[in-house]
């Protein structure tokens, strides 16, 4: 943990920077959650905020009613800011890796807000 800038976790994953990152990778963040790690630039994370809110949007009315594991089935396709990868992932890891992405972006913006004062 000492290589690491933690930024935000929750149960489900973690946000950080690496300490010796060379300058041009200095303004992206590593996002691990469940067995994924994406290396994230702030205008990526808010491109994938975004997509994680049309997915618990569009999610809220694609579980199956009458389903016993609705929450835990992996049913919901989670698009990425690369275009190419998609995630499948259940309504409940959706919610919380929009905790994490939206945590992560707001500790950025106010780290940014107050080094700017």
């Amino acid at each position: 943990m000492n290589d690491i800038r933690p930024i935000y976790q929750n149960d489900f994953g973690i946000a950080f920077q690496w300490k010796k990152d060379k300058p041009s990778q200095s303004n992206k963040v590593q996002v691990i959650f469940r067995d994924i790690g994406l290396l994230l630039t702030q205008s990526e994370l808010r491109h994938f905020s975004k997509c994680i809110a049309d997915t618990v949007e569009n999610g809220k009315g694609n579980l199956c009613g009458d389903c016993k594991t609705k929450e835990a089935c992996r049913s919901l396709l989670l698009n990425t800011p690369a275009h190419q990868i998609t995630f499948t992932v259940s309504y409940q890891e959706a919610i919380e890796v929009r905790d994490l992405i939206n945590g992560t972006l707001f500790k950025l913006e106010l780290d940014s807000y107050f080094g700017e004062l």
